[in-house]
């Protein structure tokens, strides 16, 4: 099936792990939840200022974690589409988020540099993992939720 419904490019999309529902980001500053076997829009989420980059959603399916070049990234319930948390301080554009297995814990990566691990629960920055020279395109949780990998413009 086809889904339109934003105006611009699509930059993410992603599957909810069951398969019922796909998340996408668009430069349309929007983030928009569909069903996947109809292609109906369920929801637009709104609240980013700026393109979404990156779009993921928890194991559960409960939750939605957006990034966008705003530097914030976005906690959404997946259900009501309400806007449950920001999380403030990325100081670049937000490229990368992935959920840990648990769903307690998020790790974003962006155009300032480092990658940065977050509690889901508060918003509150928990670690952050220095090491790139350049922009962190993209990150990776092992399936056991003990490692993360990340991907930079400086090759590392």
């Amino acid at each position: 099936c086809t889904m339109t419904g934003h105006t611009v490019t699509v930059r993410f999309v992603a599957f909810s792990r069951d398969g019922t529902r796909i998340v996408s980001g668009s430069r349309d500053e929007l983030v928009k939840i569909w069903n996947a076997e109809t292609g109906a829009e369920v929801c637009t989420l709104t609240g980013h200022t700026g393109w979404v980059q990156v779009v993921a959603f928890s194991r559960d399916g409960t939750r939605i974690v957006s990034g966008s070049n705003d530097h914030l990234l976005k906690i959404w319930d997946a259900g009501s589409g309400a806007e449950v948390c920001t999380l403030r301080g990325h100081t670049g554009e937000v490229f990368s988020v992935a959920i840990f297995p648990d769903g307690k814990r998020i790790v974003s990566g962006a155009g300032d540099n480092p990658v940065k691990i977050w509690d889901v629960e508060t918003g509150a920055e928990v670690f952050t993992l220095r090491g790139h020279t350049d922009f962190v395109l993209s990150v990776a949780i092992s399936p056991d939720g003990t490692r993360i990998a990340s991907g930079s413009r400086d090759e590392l």
